[in-house]
């Protein structure tokens, strides 16, 4: 089929976002499988400019890890344009949709949403590859898999010895956000933060003028689709010491 001629008087073509329904995939995936990723061997050999155009000499400083569908991953870099935030994601065909959408995004508004990046990667073996030692300033853990089965907890992506590696690759004062719908799993994730010799907890109360609070309740799909179901959100924040 032949495709219509643009008229002279429209403008550029306009590219259309993904649509989620070609791109769903179950929701839990096993964090200890053999799944085949590319990484770098040493962070020093990650090319980031491949992922982001404008990149130069700076670093990541923002990671969400379990990224989802990537609507809190761009939100971030809205509202820090001048920082680079990166999603990462195990599920194939999840990840491609943020990465598709973020192609769309960048080719209808030029110059924007280049600070924005996705990869599919398992964040719980893989991040060494990636990330130097204080790089991070940010870290996210937006409704994480629960992991409900007591015998699968040491999946749980808040764990203490995935706590001591996140401890190194934050900065001094750097933050943990974490949200969830499921209370059992904000315990568990309190608990241990609260447990870790370099965390504190932060009052919410207190982060009143970080931007970043309220917009970890309905800027994710998993957070809309908890306030859809008139479901509970529960929320903790910490400082690396």
């Amino acid at each position: 089929m032949n495709r219509p001629k643009r008229k002279k008087n429209e403008g550029p073509e306009v590219i259309q976002l993904p649509q989620k329904r070609y791109y769903r995939q179950r929701a839990h995936s096993n964090p200890h499988s053999d799944h085949t990723f590319d990484y770098p061997y040493h962070p020093d050999d990650m090319v980031w400019a491949d992922l982001y155009p404008n990149i130069g000499d700076n670093k990541v400083e923002f990671l969400d890890i379990g990224c989802g569908y990537g609507g809190f991953l761009i939100e971030l870099g809205k509202i820090y344009p001048d920082k680079f935030s990166l999603g990462m994601e195990i599920r194939v065909k999840v990840s491609d949709y943020v990465m598709d959408k973020i192609k769309a995004l960048r080719g209808n508004n030029p110059g924007t949403y280049e600070n924005v990046a996705c990869i599919r990667t398992n964040a719980m073996k893989y991040l060494p590859n990636y990330f130097h030692k204080a790089q991070l300033s940010k870290m996210f853990f937006l409704y994480p898999d629960p992991h409900f089965k007591k015998a699968k907890h040491k999946w749980r992506i808040i764990n203490p010895s995935l706590l001591t590696e996140y401890s190194y690759f934050l900065k001094s004062g750097g933050m943990i956000y974490t949200i969830t719908d499921v209370e059992d799993l904000h315990e568990w994730m309190v608990k241990h933060l609260s447990q870790h010799p370099n965390f504190q907890r932060i009052p919410l109360e207190e982060l009143m003028d970080d931007p970043l609070v309220e917009k970890l309740y309905e800027t994710s799909e998993e957070g809309i689709k908890v306030t859809r179901n008139k479901g509970s959100k529960f929320a903790a924040i910490f400082r690396r010491l």
